[in-house]
């Protein structure tokens, strides 16, 4: 079978959290990946992207990650996914949610979080749909994905965008939380056994979040991703792994990384 497409949100202040996703996905995927970092300044040199920075976002990737089936030409099935996710089963099993009906797949939260900042001190806000956007199994086909051209990525506006206001209802198909499991707001009880771990709040790469549930599976991977680059917990948090980038090969796909 061809490669699942996965595009990864990437951060400048959390590449050791792309770097955990990233392996998390291949130490447990069962078929082949192209896993592509959603880079903002590589967007903005090609000329896919130039909205002025907007001070609701919280990670560079939050409207770009809308450029997913752009990025796919428009064709096939694609995984867009923020980085500060931890996979602890096979990603292969999202393609059995695959339905030509629909436009994408998403864990379909409730989520009002009760905290009012997240990760270093970002403000967390609130609004329907919150978290929608942070794993989708997109259509790139699909009619109605279609609209996401980079021209309406580059000017509608934040909630326009993570609201699915482009999209019909009837289109936005489910997926189980097991995919998308909130750390901090979902529990054992409502599933005891997540496939995609999401802190949502902030990670073990942060000082205040060392200790949140699965953070220690997490810090277990970050061992074994350049291991010279993590060293020792320090008062900020775990060591960030610099700027210092994966051999091009393992990206595999030159028009964003």
């Amino acid at each position: 079978m061809s490669a699942l497409r996965v595009f990864i949100g990437w951060d400048s202040r959390e590449d050791i959290a792309y770097q955990v996703c990233r392996h998390s996905l291949e130490r447990h995927s069962s078929i082949p990946l192209e896993i592509i970092p959603v880079r903002q300044n590589d967007l903005r040199m090609q000329g896919h992207y130039w909205r002025s920075p907007d001070p609701l976002s919280s990670t560079e990737f939050s409207f770009t990650r809308f450029l997913t089936p752009f990025l796919s030409d428009f064709d096939g099935w694609s995984v867009f996914v923020d980085c500060d996710f931890l996979f602890r089963g096979d990603i292969a099993g999202i393609l059995d949610y695959r339905d030509e009906s629909k436009a994408l797949m998403c864990v379909k939260h409730d989520y009002v979080p009760p905290e009012k900042t997240k990760m270093d001190g970002q403000i967390q806000t609130q609004y329907p749909r919150k978290n929608w956007s942070s794993f989708m199994l997109i259509n790139c086909g699909h009619a109605q994905v279609r609209q996401l051209t980079p021209e309406l990525v580059n000017t509608a506006s934040g909630l326009f965008l993570h609201r699915f206001n482009w999209l019909t209802d009837d289109v936005i198909g489910a997926l189980p939380m097991t995919w998308n499991y909130l750390e901090g707001w979902h529990t054992k009880a409502d599933c005891d056994d997540p496939r995609a771990v999401h802190f949502t709040r902030g990670g073990p790469w942060f000082a205040d979040y060392r200790d949140v549930e699965y953070g220690d599976e997490w810090i277990d991977v970050s061992k074994s991703v350049l291991p010279e680059s993590i060293g020792r917990l320090k008062s900020t948090g775990i060591d960030m792994v610099s700027s210092k980038t994966l051999p091009k090969e393992a990206a595999s796909r030159t028009t964003i990384y």
